[in-house]
């Protein structure tokens, strides 16, 4: 078993809270320091057995601490990973890279420089489904591939939060770089670069700002083509009751389709299923059910930071791609402000 591993968090919401500080402690690692500007933030931390501290320097001054996550809004990524990165200490960066292509660039140029092990957290690349997807692909059971297909959506409304009295940062365009297309596709997209083997070259997308009244998009579809020209289409939406069916993948090829229901998200379980092109047979594939992506993405960092030779799973270059690609999408999008837009919407989901 690989040795104990010292971790830290910048940026301790409900994500680091509810899935990556579980991971950390059920990989075997140790959740060391935090940082994070909020008293209570810092009091739950403490109740992990884990130091707490308002300034970035308290954490960069841990010696326990090998690897940092970095979860806080987008726009403070860059800060946080050159720091760190020139401290010497790992680094697993959430998604997206950054808020802006140019921020993301730095970032890059900064691992670059210090040679430190980063990666930015596409956790749905560790999720045993995902695995099993990919695993299926390589050994032709879809025969040769045309076509994957990502429906990822939720609801978040202006006043969604996880944690009371924390603002809900991820509708400011300043601190988030966009809406539901900046914080959802990133997933999907590198999820695309994981199974095939080979990333998305092409892409073009169109945003909507349809039901939330906020001014980033809540939702956006894009269309994309890899170098052996697979294509790829993407839905993603903050515009979508929960309820709904609204997490799907799809691989479609030459000799059949593989399916995966509710399993992109933090979580463990959901559904994989194949589909016999010659003769329409669906059956049930068996994967692991219990391991979240996060905890073996916190197992598969910890190997990478203690073996060298595993590193080239992580990389700051591909990531950078794929922030890219996400510009190129806003870009391609015309404005996606309504003409009208209702003043009420009785029919939708209480907040």
């Amino acid at each position: 078993m690989p040795e104990s591993i010292g971790w830290g968090i910048v940026g301790f919401g409900w994500v680091a809270r509810d899935f990556m500080a579980p991971a950390i402690r059920e990989a075997g690692h140790r959740l060391v320091a935090i940082c994070d500007p909020g008293a209570d933030a810092r009091a739950a931390a403490a109740d992990l057995g884990a130091r707490g501290h308002a300034e970035l320097a308290g954490l960069l001054a841990e010696p326990e601490v090998e690897a940092v996550y970095v979860a806080t809004p987008n726009h403070l990524h860059r800060g946080a990973v050159e720091a760190l990165a020139e401290s010497g200490k790992a680094i697993l960066c959430e998604k997206p890279m950054a808020a802006s292509l140019d921020d993301a660039e730095a970032m890059a140029a900064a691992v670059g420089r210090t040679g430190i092990l980063y990666g930015t957290a596409f956790d749905q690349r560790h999720h045993p489904a995902h695995r099993l997807l990919r695993d299926e692909i390589r050994a032709g059971r879809v025969g040769t591939v045309t076509a994957i297909r990502i429906v990822y959506a939720c609801w978040l409304d202006r006043g969604w939060t996880a944690i009371p009295g924390q603002a809900n940062w991820r509708i400011d365009q300043a601190q988030a770089g966009g809406g539901a297309l900046m914080d959802l596709a990133p997933h999907g997209l590198d999820l695309t670069d994981f199974l095939l083997g080979e990333p998305i070259l092409d892409v073009t997308a169109l945003t909507q700002a349809r039901a939330q009244d906020y001014a980033v998009d809540d939702g956006a579809l894009l269309i994309g083509r890899t170098g052996s020209g697979i294509l790829a289409s993407l839905h993603v939406a903050y515009n979508c009751p929960d309820a709904l069916p609204r997490r799907r993948l799809e691989v479609a090829g030459t000799r059949g389709l593989l399916v995966a229901q509710n399993t992109m998200g933090q979580e463990a379980g959901g559904r994989v299923t194949f589909t016999d092109g010659a003769t329409g047979e669906t059956v049930p594939l068996a994967f692991d059910r219990q391991a979240s992506p996060f905890l073996e993405q916190v197992r598969a960092f910890g190997r990478s930071l203690r073996d060298p030779a595993g590193r080239g799973a992580w990389s700051a270059t591909r990531d950078l791609h794929t922030m890219r690609l996400l510009t190129r999408a806003y870009a391609a999008s015309p404005s996606h402000r309504p003409a009208h837009r209702p003043a009420q919407f009785p029919d939708m989901p209480a907040a």
